[in-house]
């Protein structure tokens, strides 16, 4: 008899219906039967929500008349999910693709350690199987830095090692349903970005660590939003969550740094589109993923 506790993991989507069939596609060959599936729909226009009905009936809607954001439509998730009664939760961007059993060891170090608030996956680029997006995340709010551990490094032993970190990407990430729920969810005042680092601090304001499991591995379609990685409105989102963040957090230091040190993370963010299209084109060429 299958004794395991229950599991959601919620994909949150918006107008991403290729993506979506894509996550979908490898989430079903990840299942357990203790796992269930929750697709959040934030009002997608493009037939999102009739494709995943025809092509995955099993899966679980729940259809959002407008979109409420990253925050505010895991929250509606997970507030829906909650009468299913789950003892974890999942969060899971719908621009991935997932190893058959990431699930597995992110559910078991918190099912073993109490003193785990949150686990998370290593992420690698989907275009490039090899290259990492995060192997943990770094954050020092008074000196203004928060950034991916391992970011386009060739993944390699010295991200294989299972540990404390500061920070866990909303990409994919684990938790207690009863921790999230006594944490108030996602602050939606960020809308997008900055909300996973500030509900990682949340946890470890509780005493408890943020842990980074490489076993479980899951790949991102970074290159899905490559082309706006440097539009302006999603360098002003990303620079008002980050004022934000240091606001709640009373970080004045961190606050200056920030405005200090913009031109080098344009730069980076230059760079990053750069090393993307190169990626994309490699596996063009190669007759992979365009």
């Amino acid at each position: 008899m299958n004794t395991r506790v229950l599991t959601f993991i919620i994909v949150l989507n918006w107008n991403a219906q290729k993506e979506l069939l894509r996550c979908l596609a490898s989430l079903r060959q990840a299942m357990r039967p203790d796992m269930r599936i929750l697709v959040v729909d934030n009002g997608s226009t493009d037939g999102s929500v009739a494709a995943v009905r025809g092509k995955y009936p099993e899966v679980e809607l729940l259809e959002l008349p407008e979109n409420l954001g990253y925050a505010g439509g895991n929250n509606a998730g997970f507030r829906h999910l909650l009468k299913g009664n789950p003892d974890y939760v999942i969060f899971l961007n719908n621009d991935t693709v997932v190893a058959v059993d990431f699930a597995t060891p992110l559910i078991d170090r918190l099912e073993n350690d109490s003193g785990t608030g949150i686990t998370v996956a290593k992420i690698c680029q989907l275009h490039s199987p090899g290259t990492l997006w995060y192997a943990g995340g770094e954050v020092r709010l008074q000196t203004g830095l928060i950034r991916h551990r391992g970011i386009r490094r060739t993944d390699g032993p010295e991200f294989s090692i299972e540990g404390e970190t500061g920070y866990a990407t909303g990409c994919c990430f684990a938790m207690r349903s009863r921790d999230f729920l006594a944490l108030g969810g996602f602050d939606e005042r960020f809308g997008m970005y900055a909300e996973d680092v500030d509900l990682s601090l949340r946890v470890r304001e509780r005493g408890m660590k943020v842990v980074y499991v490489p076993e479980a591995q899951v790949w991102h379609d970074v290159s899905a939003s490559y082309g706006s990685a440097v539009h302006p409105r999603k360098l002003l989102q990303k620079t008002s969550a980050s004022l934000r963040l240091f606001l709640k957090y009373r970080a004045w230091s961190g606050l200056v740094l920030f405005f200090l040190l913009m031109p080098f993370r344009l730069a980076a963010s230059m760079l990053d589109v750069l090393f993307l299209q190169g990626l994309t084109m490699f596996s063009f060429r190669r007759g992979g993923h365009s």
